[in-house]
């Protein structure tokens, strides 16, 4: 197999955890209050070398509400028009995480790289390229960086995915097809509209979880250039009134500005094909497995979780090997994620999940949206920065 990746591997050493330097605490903010920055909340607190010192909302009382919910005393809260440049002004910080909808990520991010903070940023990780192009752009002028919360890389099947095809037991690699994460009924109104709409979310199953399902796949193959995508992406059940009977809510028909479904068919470096699809809803329990093929064998990542499968031939033999599970890792997949962020700040970086990387699922994303709106297959361009 091939070499652990550091960063995904660096807090498992003979299945101890890494001993945690509390001598200096890592001061963070967090801006915007919402339902994810629970789970960011939920893993800070629990660190012995962070302090969440302030917490910055764009709406009255909502960042109030969420320091007493997690019991933060001495936790100072910023909120209204504008609340995360006051926090920025006002406070001594180390990092921040920012916990926003789509479309306040980039404005964010960049506010707080000039205020001299490195940034953990939520996925995705902003709406458009020109938007990406500008943080990449205010990571060089500032010396700071900022990393994508893609959780899913920390975990153990992720980690095993990667080692066995940069092992390059497959071959020369040719075709992907990604479509993990898809659901059959699965619009997130449970949190309000702030997914649905476009002035807040700018796209929707498209970046929201198909960033995810990119990353699986782009990561795991070295993350090589997009360079052409045809895509399609339509709206069928978050314009139906009928989709939302439980809770009823028919009005979140008429908000519904985003994609629920999307696919794209694209062209990677390396002659590479990758058929991606992802669903917020659909007529349809699963859109298949995701596989990784090669000239010398083939990977099946069932969306079921269940044993990776690697295709193979043993002279006029058609091998199926079933890889045993990865090893459990003293942390889940969000401890690792912010983890490795905290690490990072502390030792001055690099980002563990590098914007490098990430711009390029970016594109992919951006260039399906763009490909639907001119009917057509479109060349990918990635600006060096």
């Amino acid at each position: 197999m091939a070499q652990k990746d550091s960063n995904l591997y660096k807090f498992e050493q003979n299945n101890e955890v890494k001993v945690i330097d509390t001598s200096k605490k890592v001061r963070i903010g967090i801006i915007g209050t919402g339902w994810i920055a629970d789970s960011h909340a939920e893993v800070y607190v629990k660190q012995p070398d962070v302090e969440i010192v302030a917490l910055a909302d764009l709406i009255p009382g909502k960042a109030e509400a969420f320091k007493n919910k997690w019991n933060m005393e001495g936790t100072r809260v910023y909120e209204g028009e504008n609340a995360h440049l006051k926090m920025l002004e006002a406070e001594k910080l180390d990092a921040v995480s920012v916990c926003t909808y789509n479309r306040a990520h980039t404005v964010c991010t960049i506010d707080s790289l000039k205020h001299g903070l490195d940034v953990m940023l939520e996925k995705p990780m902003c709406v458009t390229m020109d938007e990406a192009v500008a943080i990449r752009k205010a990571e060089k002028e500032t010396g700071k960086f900022v990393t994508i919360g893609f959780q899913p890389r920390y975990s153990p099947r992720f980690m095993q995915m990667k080692e066995i095809v940069q092992s390059g037991v497959l071959g020369k690699l040719y075709y992907v097809q990604a479509c993990t994460n898809c659901r059959r009924h699965g619009i997130p109104t449970p949190f309000g509209t702030t997914f649905i709409e476009d002035k807040t979310a700018g796209l929707g199953a498209l970046a929201d979880i198909g960033c995810y399902s990119l990353d699986l796949v782009m990561n795991t193959i070295g993350y090589p250039k997009p360079l052409t995508v045809t895509g399609h992406k339509c709206d069928f059940f978050g314009k139906n009134p009928e989709y939302y009977k439980n809770p009823d809510h028919p009005e979140y028909a008429e908000l519904f500005s985003v994609d629920d479904f999307a696919s794209g068919y694209v062209r990677l470096e390396g002659g590479i094909i990758l058929d991606f699809r992802i669903a917020w809803a659909m007529h349809m329990d699963t859109m298949g497995d995701t596989i990784i093929l090669g000239t010398k064998a083939g990977l099946r990542i069932p969306g079921d979780g269940s044993e990776l499968i690697v295709y193979s031939d043993m002279g006029n033999n058609r091998v199926k090997t079933v890889i045993p599970a990865a090893p459990e890792v003293p942390y889940t997949p969000f401890e690792g994620k912010l983890r490795a962020f905290i690490e990072a700040v502390k030792t001055g970086g690099p980002a563990p999940i590098p914007t490098s990387e990430i711009i390029k699922n970016q594109a992919i994303i951006s260039g399906i949206a763009e490909s639907c709106r001119v009917g057509g297959e479109i060349k990918i361009e990635i600006p060096e920065i």
